[in-house]
């Protein structure tokens, strides 16, 4: 019998306290502020100290923007997920299937049908913790399917945006789907449907050269990033210094590309707002303050 190994080290662990987990707590990418994770949940991952609009899971900003918190997920079309049998330093399929597993997505992109403020819509909102909210042949299918359905139900189609850009393991397969999307929300324009594009952080490549930017109204999240290239790339190519606040929301609003900048727990009123005004229809009074969950 070992008296350390049998005893001791046994009424120790009865006597200390249980290890802290470690997602306890979230630091503020712009201020480092540590704050509580379960507050930050409760404050719709925005930052108590300074504002600042920390990535917001897509489920739950589903939860947020649907009356009552309730929709019906759209499954994504099954495609051949390794076209190009692509590998760098790890295989393609074998990094989708990590993603899939630490995400719970299918891939960078969800799509739900609600109805919110009492009008049905569908609303696309990609997962920017799936490889980056990167843009591939899912991604695009998951846009035209989004369309398809807004246009048979004769539904508004509401996009959120939250993008590096195109997947570059799909190469020009995944450029590809910056053309197919825009087509896609064309044909929902065309039949006289709103199409309302909602833009976070960050929204830029391939998406915001596609259909990020085609839409009937451009609603931004404070202070998210909206651009094409990368500032730094961009100062390096012109040899310029960019103005304070360049490719933020606030300053596309001031230059006209960005139609309306709004806090992150104002997002679903406004919505309702611009719904109702362009579908002509009178939202529902009592889904207009639905507790957030």
């Amino acid at each position: 019998m070992n008296w350390l190994s049998d005893f001791v080290r046994p009424k120790i662990k009865k006597i200390t306290t249980k290890e802290i987990a470690d997602n306890l707590w979230t630091k503020c990418p712009q201020c480092g502020q540590m704050l509580f994770t379960k507050e930050l949940e409760k404050n719709s991952f925005v930052c108590s100290a300074c504002d600042h609009h920390l990535r917001f899971p897509v489920l739950k900003r589903f939860a947020m923007l649907f009356d009552n918190a309730e929709y019906k997920l759209i499954a994504l079309p099954q495609l051949k997920e390794d076209p190009l049998n692509f590998k760098d330093s790890k295989k393609y399929s074998d990094r989708l299937h990590s993603y899939r597993k630490a995400t719970g997505s299918q891939d960078a992109i969800r799509i739900a049908q609600g109805a919110i403020g009492g009008i049905n819509c569908v609303v696309a909102a990609f997962d920017f913790g799936f490889m980056g909210g990167s843009m591939g042949t899912v991604v695009g299918e998951g846009i035209v399917k989004a369309a398809e359905i807004a246009t048979k139900g004769n539904y508004p189609l509401i996009t959120i945006s939250a993008s590096g850009g195109a997947r570059m393991q799909e190469g020009i397969l995944s450029l590809m789907q910056m053309a197919r999307t825009a087509a896609a929300v064309n044909l929902v324009k065309e039949k006289g449907l709103p199409f309302i594009s909602v833009l976070t952080d960050p929204t830029t490549g391939g998406v915001s050269a596609s259909f990020a930017m085609l839409g009937d109204i451009h609603i931004a999240e404070k202070g998210c990033v909206i651009g094409f290239a990368g500032a730094r790339v961009i100062e390096q190519t012109i040899r310029e210094k960019l103005p304070i606040g360049f490719q933020r929301a606030e300053y596309l609003r001031e230059h006209g590309m960005v139609d309306i900048v709004v806090h992150r727990q104002e997002m679903r009123d406004t919505l309702i707002r611009v719904i109702s005004i362009l579908t002509h229809q009178k939202p529902q009074i009592d889904t207009l303050a639905i507790e957030n969950k």
